[in-house]
């Protein structure tokens, strides 16, 4: 499976309506990564292979997503996307996270495992 390219449209339907939302509420059932990208950017080329290669590693567990920032102005400017890339992660739990910058495999796949992958457990009542 390789990572997925993502429009406005898709995105308003697969991740996140914010025209008809107000509150952030996750569409998806598998946590997601989303590599906001440009063409022309370098650490986005970086980037690129190894978002491929998680993919694959994770597939069935992980969705991750590419949304090119050129051709999909409305998308960057609701996320305030400044500098490129930019990864939005969405944990098991429907939160979302932004990190800016190109992040090495082992720090993707670290974050992966312990953050992304992890549903939160209910809380225990002390009855």
């Amino acid at each position: 499976m390789a990572t997925i390219p993502l429009t406005t449209a898709g995105f308003k339907e697969k991740i996140f309506n914010y025209e008809t939302e107000q509150d952030w509420k996750y569409q998806g059932n598998l946590p997601a990564i989303i590599d906001f990208y440009a063409d022309w950017c370098g650490p986005c080329k970086m980037v690129a292979p190894i978002l491929e290669e998680l993919s694959d590693e994770y597939e069935g567990k992980l969705l991750i997503y590419k949304v090119n920032t050129e051709e999909e102005q409305e998308l960057s400017a609701v996320f305030g996307i400044q500098s490129i890339p930019t990864l939005l992660f969405i944990g098991a739990d429907g939160e979302p996270m932004m990190q800016p910058g190109a992040l090495p495999k082992n720090v993707l796949k670290k974050y992966i495992e312990e953050t992304l992958l992890i549903v939160p457990k209910p809380q225990e009542s002390l009855e």
